[in-house]
């Protein structure tokens, strides 16, 4: 049995109160419907299977399990969501069928076969190679390592992903990255290939591809690509940054007013290996943002990027470095729909500019800049990454922008001034911290903290350490049991510490990704192709993949790591690296005692997928600490957008309306639109006083036992979440 602590007990009743401090209109977010995502993999006890518990679920939704049509469960699995058949074989037909009040829901089944080994390849369509413009390869600074008089031969391998639901069935679907083999970082000089957008279905049929064209540079910090349903019709969207040059997934070319599709704006002078001018970058011409069709690859719409890079010294260099360093993330700033966040410069100048799409259109919302004085708002504050969240429990998320949190309605929320870093994580790193932290390194070696932990609200430090060094990468995670909250450590030392600063080892894990893998509550370590378990003072291995490789060079990042498939527990993607002609998505088959919703469907996780890609990669969170046990976390509330092919208006669909409630005569009664699954009453002190798990009724009344002027009710239906304070009206 597990004890709720009375920090976990305030916890639960404090979320429940920033609920009914929100508007009742602002209580659930849109957010992708999924369907089960049952996978079934061979092992040596016969069959691992795991499968989707959804945000919207009750608790005592039930699954049966199918073997060739035939249940091989007795009473329906209620406290976990993997199962291992014994009987199963690599030619069993599986289906998983949600049990609710006793009865099965067998609408939108879906049957799988198991796979043979712990991978799911997917077949890819590479891109033919190439060769450059006469190219010198080499750094600013550095003397060139190798001349290509004839040109530079380029090859093509996959990049980073993201994943959405493109084509409404439910399923996701990945849209992969193809960087050429000569890409560059922006302080490089070097013509690069152009790189595209491939979108592929879990078993290898390719929806589109997007050429970006000549006029996009290839790197880590040119491309952050955007894929999620901002719309809320039930279909995802891609957005990213485009030029002339630029084709679409239908093969048409992406133009505004009268640019020209042939026109090059690279700078191709092999002499200018450094400062002004410098060889491979793109300095002048057009610069535009597009929304694609996340089903076709058709372009939508096509805006003037913004802001335009003007002059490149403005953003505090003259070689186009620092003002084409970009970023992008999702973020729920009314708290209710999606909008994409498109961001420039954090070196000097730092720019965000937040976008709605309405119509299929990219309407703007706000424009942050920083403007170009030292000290002054957001100027030098951000860094190679971002997160989002609601920190300030207003129910609409903010852009923690490095050292400085943007707000969101686009005003700064504050700044350390602690400046530029390389790393940053973002939870509830410190139960007893109210609401979420963020664990930063630091760049500057003048920086009072090398390396700390501050709030994520008020920027307040909670510990660090001077370093005096550029501290390269650091990394947090729940890795300790021993320990409640958060352990996190950095490059600067050895030493790894507790979410109060105090160093538990002379010994530290990779500092690079962590990923849930084996069935426990704590994180494990995810670094190149390995995945890895914390001992208290050095590690294990779980996985080590082979025959795959990691991205992004010395960063030994994953295509792509999210919870994709299966229960709660997380899958990884890595690519072949003989031949580039697979990604591969690894899942555990280690069984899990814990039953926990889909990670999607925590606003602050999905939102860390949506980001994933963004220049240097950093590993998603979850919104929420679960260290602890289970009993006392938020449940998601959250709006289901489910694809429905017969809807013709393109705005943005409406949330449910909210349920009514009447409290009379120490009677509840409410009254609601959907079917009510559940209903928990709450005293204002946090006690549970009340609930229902298994309603399934449009209207419910009960007879509260206790008798209180006001209760706290929160109601759970298909689209969500509902929360509201009640008044006794009368005795």
């Amino acid at each position: 049995m597990i004890i709720l602590s009375e920090h976990m007990k305030k916890t639960a009743f404090l979320f429940l109160l920033t609920l009914i401090s929100v508007s009742a209109v602002a209580l659930t977010r849109q957010m992708e419907y999924l369907d089960r995502g049952l996978v079934a993999v061979k092992v040596n006890q016969g069959v691992f299977l795991s499968w989707r518990c959804l945000g919207t679920d009750n608790d005592n939704t039930g699954f049966n399990i199918y073997r060739n049509n035939i249940k091989i469960n007795g009473a329906p699995i209620t406290a976990v969501t993997n199962y291992v058949d014994a009987n199963g074989t690599t030619a069993s037909t599986y289906q998983v069928v949600p049990v609710q009040n006793g009865e099965e829901m067998t609408t939108n089944l879906k049957a799988v076969t198991p796979w043979p080994q712990q991978y799911k390849a997917i077949p890819l369509k590479r891109p033919a190679g190439g060769t450059t413009e006469p190219n010198k390869y080499g750094s600013v600074g550095k003397a060139a390592t190798k001349s290509f008089p004839h040109g530079q031969p380029y090859s093509y391998s996959p990049n980073d992903c993201s994943v959405g639901d493109l084509d409404g069935d439910g399923e996701y679907e990945l849209v992969v990255k193809w960087d050429p083999s000569n890409s560059q970082d922006n302080s490089y000089y070097g013509i690069t290939g152009k790189v595209y957008l491939d979108a592929y279905k879990l078993d290898g049929t390719q929806l589109w591809r997007i050429d970006l064209g000549k006029n996009i540079r290839a790197g880590a910090h040119y491309t952050q690509f955007l894929v999620y349903d901002f719309d809320g019709d039930g279909l995802a969207e891609v957005i990213c940054k485009t030029a002339p040059g630029t084709v679409d997934g239908n093969g048409n070319f992406v133009l505004m007013n009268s640019d020209s599709p042939a026109a090059d704006y690279r700078c191709l002078d092999t002499t200018q290996t450094s400062g002004s001018r410098m060889l491979g970058t793109i300095q002048t011409g057009p610069e535009y943002l597009t929304l694609f069709d996340g089903k076709t690859g058709a372009e939508l719409n096509t805006i003037a990027y913004n802001p335009l890079r003007g002059s490149v010294s403005g953003w505090g260099d003259s070689y186009a470095n620092r003002s084409d360093r970009f970023l992008g993330c999702v973020a729920y700033l009314d708290g209710i729909h999606p909008s994409a966040v498109m961001c420039r410069g954090y070196y000097a100048r730092t720019t965000l500019t937040a976008y709605d799409v309405s119509n299929k259109k990219l309407v703007q919302r706000w424009f942050y800049d920083s403007g170009t004085t030292k000290g002054v708002g957001a100027y030098g504050q951000g860094n190679h990454n971002l997160s989002v969240a609601d920190v300030d429990s207003d129910g609409k998320d903010e852009i923690v922008y490095g050292s400085c949190a943007i707000d969101d309605n686009g005003s700064l929320l504050y700044r350390t001034g602690y400046g530029h870093g390389d790393a940053m994580h973002l939870s509830d790193m410190d139960p007893d911290n109210p609401g979420l932290e963020v664990w930063e390194i630091h760049e500057d070696t003048s920086s009072l903290y090398g390396y700390e932990l501050h709030d994520a609200k008020t920027g307040k430090v909670l510990w660090g350490r001077y370093a005096g060094s550029d501290v390269g990468r650091g990394m947090a995670g729940d890795v300790d049991a021993r320990y409640p909250g958060f352990e996190m450590w950095s490059y600067a030392n050895d030493s790894t510490y507790t979410c109060k600063g105090v160093a538990i080892s002379s010994k530290k894990p990779a500092s690079n990704f962590r990923i849930y893998w084996d069935g426990d509550l704590q994180d494990e370590l995810l670094d190149g192709v390995k995945i890895t378990k914390w001992t208290g003072n050095g590690t294990t291995t779980l996985l080590s993949a082979s025959g795959v490789s990691s991205c992004n060079s010395t960063k030994s990042t994953p295509n792509l790591s999210a919870d994709i498939l299966g229960d709660w527990r997380e899958e990884v993607i890595f690519w072949t690296s003989s031949d580039s002609s697979q990604l591969r998505i690894y899942t555990t088959t280690t069984t899990s005692p814990y039953r926990l919703f889909t990670l999607m469907h925590d606003p602050v996780y999905r939102l860390g997928i949506a980001w994933q890609n963004t220049a240097y990669n950093q590993p998603p969170h979850l919104g929420f600490y679960i260290g602890g046990g289970l009993n006392s976390i938020p449940w998601p509330a959250i709006t289901l957008m489910k694809y429905d092919s017969t809807r013709t208006e393109t705005g943005r669909p409406s949330v449910k309306q909210a349920p009514s409630m009447l409290y009379k005569q120490n009677v509840l009664t409410i009254r609601s639109s959907e079917t009510i699954n559940a209903v928990a009453i709450y005293s204002l002190q946090g006690w549970l006083v009340y609930q229902a798990t298994s309603v399934g009724n449009q209207a419910f009344s009960c007879a509260i036992p206790k008798k209180e002027p006001m209760f706290i009710v929160q109601v759970r239906t298909e689209s969500g979440i509902h929360v509201s304070k009640v008044m006794n009206t009368g005795n």
